[in-house]
C-alpha cells in the first residue's frame, strides 16, 4: 500500500512538473542573447528601422539583441535563415511586403520557404510609402518628364530596387504599367547600394522610402518627383501623389506596404506572447516612436493573428499586381 502511494505521489509530482514546464519555460525566456535578422544589407531602410527597435527590445528583455544583416536573392536568403532556425524565440527577423507577399508570387516554387507556413508572425511594425527619385543631373523635373525621357530613349531609363520582389521593384513595375513608360528594372542587393547608384548617375532613378530618398535629395544629388500612391504622405506633404501628376490608379494597384517581425514556425505560444508584448512596448516607447516617425514610417502594431491575416490578404493582392505587370525574376 505504501509503495502504491509512493508511486502515485511520484506520478502526480511528475504530472505537476510537466504542467508547469511550459509556464516555467516562458518565464525563463529569454535567458540568452537574441538574433534579429535583417534580410538586406546595412545602410538601407530596413536596417535603419531595425536597429533602434532592437536596441530598445534588448533593454526590455534584459538580453542583447544582435542585428545581423543577411542579404541576397531578393531577401530570401535572410528569410530562409529565420525559417530554418530553432523555434525557440531566439531568432527573429524583419519581414516586409516584399519578403512575404511579393516574393511568393514572383518566385513561386523556387522560393525555398512558404511564407504562410514556415514563419510565426509576431507583430506588424510600420506602414510606409515609396517616393520616386531620379538623378539630379538628368533633364527630368517631373513624372511627365521621366515618362517622356523613357519613351524618347528606349532602354536608357533604368529604375533600381533593393532586389527582385522588393516593394520598390513592384512600385517600378506598377509605374511602368500605369504610365506606359518603357523603363528597365535593375535589381541590387539592398536599397542602399541602389540609391548610391542613383546619386552617382549610374541608373536613372528608383522608388524608395523617405528615410533614404529625402536625405539624398537634400544633398542635391537626386530629385524627388512623386509619392507612389493616390494621396500625399503627411511626412512630406510638399511631394505630389501619382494621381496628381497624371498616373492614375497607383493606390488601387499597390496595397499598403509594411514591415513586420516574424520568427520560425512553431514558437511556443507563451514565448510568442512575450515577444509580441515586448516588441510593441519597444516600438511604442517615446524615443523609438520618434525615430520611426523621423524615418517616414507610420507605427502599425498588431496581434500575431492580425499580422497573419495581413500576410494572407496582401499575398493575394500582390499576386494580381505581379500578373498584371508581367514582373519577372531576372
Amino acid at each position: 500500500m505504501i509503495k502504491t502511494l509512493v508511486r502515485l505521489g511520484a506520478a502526480l509530482t511528475c504530472a505537476h512538473a510537466l504542467l508547469l514546464a511550459p509556464a516555467a519555460a516562458s518565464e525563463a525566456f529569454p535567458s540568452k542573447p537574441l538574433r534579429w535578422i535583417v534580410p538586406f544589407p546595412p545602410g538601407g531602410s530596413t536596417d535603419g528601422f531595425s536597429r533602434p527597435v532592437a536596441k530598445k527590445l534588448s533593454e526590455i528583455l534584459g538580453q542583447p539583441v544582435v542585428v545581423e544583416n543577411v542579404p541576397g536573392a531578393g531577401a530570401s536568403i535572410g528569410m530562409e535563415r529565420v525559417a530554418r532556425s530553432a523555434p525557440d524565440g531566439y531568432t527573429i527577423g524583419l519581414a516586409t511586403t516584399g519578403t512575404h507577399t511579393i516574393n511568393p508570387n514572383l518566385y513561386g516554387s523556387r522560393l525555398p520557404h512558404d511564407t504562410s507556413k514556415d514563419f510565426t508572425p509576431l507583430t506588424l511594425a510600420a506602414r510606409y510609402v515609396n517616393v520616386l527619385v531620379v538623378n539630379a543631373s538628368l533633364p527630368i523635373n517631373s513624372v511627365q518628364d521621366l515618362i517622356a525621357y523613357a519613351k524618347a530613349n528606349p532602354g536608357k531609363a533604368t529604375l533600381g530596387s533593393a532586389g527582385n520582389g522588393s516593394s520598390n521593384h513592384l512600385s517600378a513595375e506598377a509605374f511602368r504599367l500605369l504610365s506606359g513608360a518603357p523603363t528597365t528594372h535593375v535589381p541590387y542587393r539592398g536599397s542602399g547600394p541602389a540609391m548610391a547608384d542613383v546619386m552617382a548617375g549610374n541608373i536613372t532613378g528608383m522608388f524608395d522610402v523617405p528615410i533614404t530618398a529625402m536625405p539624398a535629395s537634400k544633398t542635391g544629388k537626386v530629385k524627388v518627383l512623386a509619392v507612389a500612391g493616390d494621396k500625399r504622405t503627411p511626412f512630406y506633404p510638399e511631394v505630389p501623389a501619382m494621381n496628381e501628376v497624371g498616373v492614375k490608379g497607383f493606390g488601387e494597384m499597390s496595397p499598403d506596404m509594411w514591415f513586420g517581425i516574424v520568427g520560425p514556425a512553431g514558437i511556443p505560444k507563451p514565448v510568442v506572447q512575450k515577444l509580441n508584448e515586448a516588441l510593441i512596448q519597444a516600438m511604442r516607447s517615446p524615443e523609438v516612436r520618434e525615430r520611426i516617425a523621423a524615418q517616414g514610417f507610420e507605427l502599425w502594431t498588431s496581434t500575431p493573428e492580425e499580422f497573419a491575416k495581413v500576410i494572407r490578404t496582401d499575398r493575394e493582392k500582390w499576386g494580381k499586381v505581379v500578373k498584371a505587370s508581367g514582373a519577372k525574376v531576372d
